[in-house]
């Protein structure tokens, strides 16, 4: 994966070099924890998802951003996340 950054209508995003995929997939959660470190294989998820180092353009919110083939695994990411 390049390190190259992907911009939205909503994020600036910076892929994590550890990503299979070069994808922004369509169920998207964004925590305001730049500095967490998010494993996602280890939530056990069903599809497939990426990681993104984010800005949040509406409030240059600095954070993370995973994206989620199936919104239940978007869900257990909601759920099952806790900060450091």
């Amino acid at each position: 994966m390049n390190g190259r950054a992907i911009e939205t209508r909503e994020y600036k995003l910076f892929p994590s070099p550890r990503n299979e995929y070069l994808e922004v997939f369509a169920h998207k959660v964004f925590v305001p924890y730049p500095y967490d470190l998010i494993d996602l294989p280890s939530f056990n998820l069903k599809g497939k998802f990426t990681l993104f180092a984010a800005c949040r353009l509406s409030d240059m919110k600095m954070g993370q951003m995973a994206s989620f083939e199936l919104p239940e695994d978007a869900n257990k990411f909601e759920a099952d996340f806790k900060p450091d």
